[in-house]
């Protein structure tokens, strides 16, 4: 079973990114990105958000 984030943070790491995922039981990792990288991150995680997006807002007007 994947470890659920309970914390994640990005900090500049001077021409890098420090990426810091918390997990739920207290550890953590770090990680570096260039700028490229995380745009690609971020490209990736809008399409996943974007394709999700009508199912999640399904869900939200059925529990009203």
């Amino acid at each position: 079973m994947p470890t659920k984030i309970s914390r994640f943070q990005i900090d500049d790491a001077e021409d890098e990114y420090l990426l810091t995922f918390e997990t739920e039981d207290g550890s953590a990792i770090e990680l570096t990105a260039s700028y490229e990288q995380l745009d690609l991150i971020a490209e990736a995680i809008d399409a996943q958000l974007d394709s999700d997006e009508e199912d999640a807002l399904g869900a939200e007007i059925q529990e009203d």
